[in-house]
Formats: C-alpha cells, structure tokens, sequence
C-alpha cells in the first residue's frame, strides 16, 4: 500500500505562487510522485483543485476534486470559454478565509496530458469549468484575487489586510 503524502499548501506572499510555471518535459518516475501528493492533497473535504505551485512545485499539474470526482492534469491549456458567465463566490487554499464574488465562464473546455503523457480534454460547467480556469491561472502566476474589480475587490483586500 502506498503512503498517503497530503503536502502543506503555499499561502499568499510566497513568491511561488506569482510565478509562471513551467511546462513538464519528462513524464517519468518524478512526475508520477508530484501527481500522486497532488491527488493526496486534493482528496481532503472542502478542496475543489490544488495546483503545484501550491505545494510550491513550480511546474504546470494540478489536481480537482469536483463532487467526488478526482483527476489530475498535466500542461493544461485553456482552449474554449463560454460566453455565458458565472459570478460566484470563490475561495483559495492559498489564500484562507477570503471569498469573494468572482466572475468566470460558465463552461470551460481544457486540454493537457494524464501523468503518463496522454492527452487529456476535461470539460465543465459551474464548479467544474470554475475550478479549471482557477487552476490554470495559478500555474500561470495568478490567484483569484487577482481577477476581482470594484467594490469586491476593494472588500478582499481590505479582508486580507486586516486578517
């Protein structure tokens, strides 16, 4: 039986998280242990996705945990958005107890690579399509806060200053 590796998340001012990962060359032994803590960590209530910079791996993997369904994903790329918004509260492991009405698409559509460097297209909607375009933004440096503006923006950053 394998240990279960559930690593510490990465918190807001760690510089790993505004840092643009980098793309994974190698599908190997190393990759397989990175996916594996990713989808350990995950796998805990309250989480939808842990990204690998937030487990301060600064390479572009991520994991979801969406209504009980978990997966993992190599090298996402965002291909399609839909029009049709969402305006929900979203939240941030690394960002703890700050949520704030964040607007994303309502469907998403991403294609990457599984750990063994097949391709991959995962499709959603609400949570779903919310939790990739959150994830792929922190491989691309960016956390949620970050795509908030006017009266929730100034509301979350007031929170996270006075937390």
């Amino acid at each position: 039986m394998l240990a279960v590796t559930i690593r510490p998340i990465r918190e807001l001012g760690d510089p790993v998280l505004r840092t643009p990962s980098d793309e994974v060359t190698a599908f190997d032994g190393w990759l397989a242990a990175l996916v594996r803590d990713l989808v350990d960590t995950v796998d805990h209530p309250g989480r939808a996705g842990v990204a690998a910079p937030q487990i301060g791996v600064n390479v572009r993997a991520f994991s979801y945990n969406i209504d009980g369904v978990i997966g993992h994903m190599v090298n996402p790329v965002i291909v399609e958005r839909s029009e049709e918004i969402q305006d929900g509260d979203e939240g941030c492991l690394s960002v703890p107890g700050i949520w704030a009405p964040t607007v994303r698409a309502m469907r998403c559509v991403a294609e990457g690579f599984d750990v063994d460097g097949k391709p991959l297209r995962l499709e959603g909607e609400g949570l779903m399509a919310r939790c990739l375009q959150h994830e792929v933004d922190h491989l691309d440096g960016r956390v949620f806060l970050d795509r908030l503006t006017g009266d929730a923006r100034k509301s979350a950053l007031r929170a996270l200053r006075d937390r």
